[in-house]
Order: C-alpha cells, then structure tokens, then sequence
C-alpha cells in the first residue's frame, strides 16, 4: 500500500479526495489546492478512473477536470511551439534537399 508523506495511506487519502469532490465546488481554497495536487501528482490512472466512473462523482468531476485539469500551461505552450518549429524545419530542409 502506497504511503503518502503526511502518514496517510493511498485509500485514506482517496477517501478524502472524494469526500472533497462530491462537496465541489463548495470547498475551500486548500482543498481545492490538496485535490489538484493529488490528480497531478499522486493519483493513478487506476484512481482517476474510479472516480470518474462512480456515478455520484461523475458530474462534480466533470465539472473539476474542466475548471482545474484541463488546461494548457505556459510551459506547455513552449512545448507546442518549439515542436512546430522542429517539424516545419524538418520539412523546409527535405525541401530544401531535393532540390
């Protein structure tokens, strides 16, 4: 069973995590800060998909994963943008060479 540093374990804390959701939106700024940390870096895709699966969490998950989960950071952005500038010069230097 997988121990978390504050002492809890793995299903304590899913435990918690879910008692927040099914309270979303109405929970408090450290809750809100607990439950997107977990979903970042602690939950496994087994996790993920308990939850998102059990019918009374289905809605306030949706609602999270869309307010919190789904977005694209800056850091991801530059990912985005120097990918694109790899490819499309991948592509002028094929040009470029068959002529």
């Amino acid at each position: 069973m997988k121990i978390i540093i504050d002492g809890t374990t793995g299903a304590d804390r899913h435990a918690r995590i879910e008692v927040a959701l099914a309270n979303y939106p109405d929970i408090d700024a450290e809750t809100l800060t607990e439950m997107i940390h977990w979903f970042h870096k602690e939950a496994s895709a087994l996790d993920v998909g308990l939850i998102a699966s059990d019918p009374r969490l289905n809605k306030p998950y949706q609602q999270f994963k869309d307010d919190h989960l789904n977005r694209f950071s800056g850091n991801d952005l530059v990912w985005a943008t120097i990918f694109v500038m790899v490819a499309g010069g991948a592509v002028l230097l094929m040009i470029w060479a068959a002529n």
